[in-house]
């Protein structure tokens, strides 16, 4: 391939079904993922993992902590630092219990996957060392659901900071996927005192990387990623700091963006709006150009 762009197999015949009408499009789930950042002397890096090849969703690409969001988080109030729920409702386009659901998926799933934990005991404080085992324990038990997130900040104590994230983009799967999500983006800065590791089950490999060095990587067919990793990498190559990319989060465009595909004579063509160099052109009969 020229890139590492992501392609199953299976997209050519699942786009035929749905243009003829004998595919129902699966209602997505909403999720949250994290592009968490930290300073380098050569800007800022982004931690990324690489999903098992085993993974029947993109196995062997590389992506950031995230997941789907846990119902329980929608309507148990917390303590919450940061924008208000109703300002992070406006910015999302949900509605405010939507909206904690969200955020909480992204601390969460930062949490689980990276080992790293966007809150503290005040509004204006971030735990330090998350490595012990009594936070393993609860890690754990978080991965497992015998726990809600809401659950556990409110056992611990903890204050959720939505302050330190900033909602980046929105995408969704397209609708001929098996598997669907409606997923936001999220940027932060890893916080002072901790550290990330490879916490997750689902990644057989974690890296610190310049976005601008993955980008040129996934053009060189060596990092496969799905379109939404490369698009959002591709955003982040200006900013010299994690804190630029944080202060240009609010003004970012949260329009979703879906995969669209049409049948034109003997191809299907299939694209992202706004981000043409996803776009496919696939043989009816044959392999995606």
């Amino acid at each position: 391939m020229a890139n590492g762009q992501w392609f199953p197999q299976d997209w050519p015949e699942r786009i035929r079904a749905l243009a003829d009408g004998t595919l129902t499009p699966v209602v997505p789930k909403r999720a949250a993922t994290v592009m968490l950042l930290k300073d380098t002397t050569a800007g800022p890096a982004v931690h990324m993992l690489r999903r098992r090849a085993s993974m029947a969703f993109a196995g062997g690409a590389y992506a950031y902590p995230g997941g789907g969001v846990d119902p329980r988080d929608d309507d148990h109030q917390i303590r919450w630092a940061g924008p208000t729920r109703a300002w992070w409702a406006e910015r999302l386009g949900v509605d405010e219990t939507e909206a904690q659901a969200i955020v909480c998926a992204a601390v969460r799933e930062t949490y689980e996957e990276a080992g790293v934990l966007l809150a503290g005991p005040t509004p204006d404080s971030v735990v330090g060392d998350t490595t012990g085992e009594d936070w393993e324990a609860d890690r754990e038990a978080l991965v497992a659901r015998d726990v809600s997130f809401a659950g556990f900040l409110e056992r611990r104590g903890l204050v959720l900071r939505s302050d330190l994230l900033g909602a980046w983009t929105r995408w969704i799967t397209p609708e001929f996927e098996p598997r669907r999500y409606d997923t936001w983006f999220f940027v932060a800065a890893l916080p002072e005192g901790q550290r990330t590791r490879n916490a997750s089950t689902e990644a057989d490999r974690t890296v610190w990387i310049g976005p601008a060095e993955a980008a040129s990587s996934y053009d060189k067919g060596e990092l496969l990623m799905m379109p939404p990793t490369i698009a959002t990498l591709r955003q982040l190559t200006p900013y010299g700091t994690a804190r630029e990319a944080l202060t240009a989060a609010p003004s970012r465009d949260l329009t979703p963006v879906l995969a669209r595909a049409r049948l034109d004579d003997d191809e299907i063509v299939l694209s992202w709006p706004g981000h043409d160099e996803f776009t496919k052109h696939i043989p009816t009969g044959g392999a995606p150009a």
